[in-house]
């Protein structure tokens, strides 16, 4: 008789021991022999050697499955257990299996370009109206990345336009004031990651969420970094934040350059970065439309009557010139 410790180091204790523990219930069935307990991501094994090893090299192949699906089934843990692959629907243009082994696709065509451009650059640029998947592609990506061990961590960062006035009357600590800015952000990490896993990631910073002035001064290196609502972003605010990316990183900008909520008089950077940077190696741009949009299909009809509304307004205030495509380029 011998006993074994078993370290489960990141998979999510809910997902894999199931819920009241059936999931190792069920073990305990398939391994009448061996005494386990089960305490939160360690697992405690007594028994004969033998039996151990092959328990053992059944709970790993249980955690890779459980942390590549988000989800651990009955049948699944019987299929693994007895040697056989488990079942799983397969789906054209996967990035990642979301909670509940939710697929999370590359809907659209520009999002698969997207999906490919990630993986020849190492920055990229993805431009496009609201609704359209950029962000929600972009994190899908890097929660992959994270996954599959290709970086140690994500930041996700935007820029809080409203910081100078509003901030300051939001309750709370820096945390609780910047929250509301990123909150699509999180939106989009908790379909993809159980809220416990979550949760350690951000407490021991392998996801980092802040706003854009927090990034100044750093190198970020083995990262996935995503700059969200980057049309709202200055010129030194963007070249500042581009020149943060470090080795053994990728960088994704999104932004629409239709909703700029910076003053009239201060230009994007978001628009200036590409035009600069435009035509070097390394650097992609993916540019979303209205046939991307994967929202409710009443989203499509709204971007579209806004912008048939600025191009009339447009007209009417510059009939003969097109100032405005200097701040809303086509």
């Amino acid at each position: 008789m011998i006993e074994k410790i078993i370290i489960l180091e990141n998979v999510d204790p809910v997902v894999f021991l199931g819920i009241n523990n059936c999931n190792i219930q069920l073990m305990k069935t398939l391994f009448p022999k061996l005494r386990i307990v089960a305490r939160g991501n360690v697992i405690k094994v007594i028994g004969d050697e033998e039996e151990i090893i092959r328990f053992e090299d059944s709970i790993h192949k249980l955690e890779k499955f459980s942390i590549e699906m988000n989800i651990l089934r009955e049948e699944d843990i019987l299929d693994i257990v007895k040697g056989k692959t488990p079942t799983v629907s397969t789906q054209d243009n996967l990035i990642i299996h979301g909670i509940g082994g939710k697929p999370i696709v590359a809907r659209t065509p520009n999002q698969q370009k997207l999906v490919k451009a990630f993986e020849e650059n190492d920055l990229l640029f993805a431009i496009g109206p609201a609704g359209s998947g950029k962000t929600y592609t972009a994190i899908a990506l890097a929660v992959r990345s994270l996954k599959n061990k290709q970086v140690r961590k994500i930041i996700l960062s935007r820029p809080a336009v409203e910081a100078g006035e509003k901030l300051g009357f939001l309750p709370g600590d820096m945390k609780e004031k910047i929250d509301p800015y990123l909150q699509p952000l999180y939106d989009a990490l908790e379909d993809m990651l159980p809220s416990s896993k979550l949760k350690e990631y951000i407490e021991n910073k392998v996801i980092q969420i802040a706003p854009l002035a927090f990034m100044r001064g750093r190198t970020l290196n083995d990262a996935v970094i995503i700059l969200d609502e980057a049309q709202n972003t200055t010129k030194q605010q963007i070249k500042m934040f581009l020149t943060r990316l470090g080795l053994n990183a990728k960088m994704i900008v999104t932004g629409d350059i239709t909703q700029i909520d910076l003053p009239y008089s201060q230009p994007s950077g978001l628009i200036h970065a590409m035009k600069v940077l435009h035509g070097i190696k390394g650097i992609s741009t993916v540019e979303f439309n209205k046939k991307d949009i994967v929202r409710h299909q009443l989203v499509q009809h709204i971007v579209e009557a806004y912008e048939k509304s600025e191009k009339d307004e447009a007209r009417k205030i510059f009939p003969d010139t097109h100032k405005e495509e200097n701040r809303h380029p086509k």
